[in-house]
């Protein structure tokens, strides 16, 4: 049977979800879990991401098909990365949904928006290098991977990660 979802876009009426995400099975690859300041934080960040033009990314809530159950979260954003303007992704499925493809059906989709709304030629993800699942998602999603480098995350915590990269353009 496909695993199908659909991504919405990241709204006021999600904060829940950052809760959900931010226990300790769901940020135990990301450094914890981050304070109530820092969550509320994130949440008019992904707000504010999502209410700019398109080409700028987009935060999503990943909702399972037909069910209409909200199942995580996927997005990307701009950066700059080894002197060239790329995108990042990241993604999030909630344990009791993980282990059904639902990451690498959400990635995909995500691929496929970013095609059509994004201007960068990259689409880039940094698992870390202890986190198996989330580099098996990159790899089936069909992303290449260019190798371990430093990576900090987050910011000033160093985090060995692998650069996954698909090729958005041409």
């Amino acid at each position: 049977m496909e695993t199908r979802v659909r991504l919405e876009p990241w709204g006021d009426g999600d904060f829940w979800l950052l809760e959900r995400k931010n226990e300790p099975a769901m940020t135990g690859h990301l450094g914890g879990p981050e304070t109530p300041a820092k969550l509320a934080d994130r949440q008019r960040r992904y707000e504010a991401l999502s209410a700019r033009e398109p080409a700028a990314g987009r935060m999503f809530r990943v909702v399972l098909e037909p069910s209409g159950e909200t199942v995580g979260s996927i997005g990307f954003w701009e950066r700059a990365w080894q002197g060239e303007p790329v995108y990042e992704t990241g993604w999030g499925i909630l344990p009791e949904f993980q282990g059904r493809g639902l990451a690498v059906a959400a990635l995909t989709e995500l691929v496929a928006h970013a095609r059509i709304h994004g201007n960068r030629a990259t689409l880039h993800a940094f698992p870390g290098t202890d986190h198996p699942a989330s580099n098996a998602v990159a790899r089936r999603a069909g992303f290449g991977c260019l190798g371990e480098f430093p990576f900090e995350y987050p910011p000033g915590v160093p985090h060995p990660s692998f650069d996954w990269c698909y090729r958005l353009t041409p």
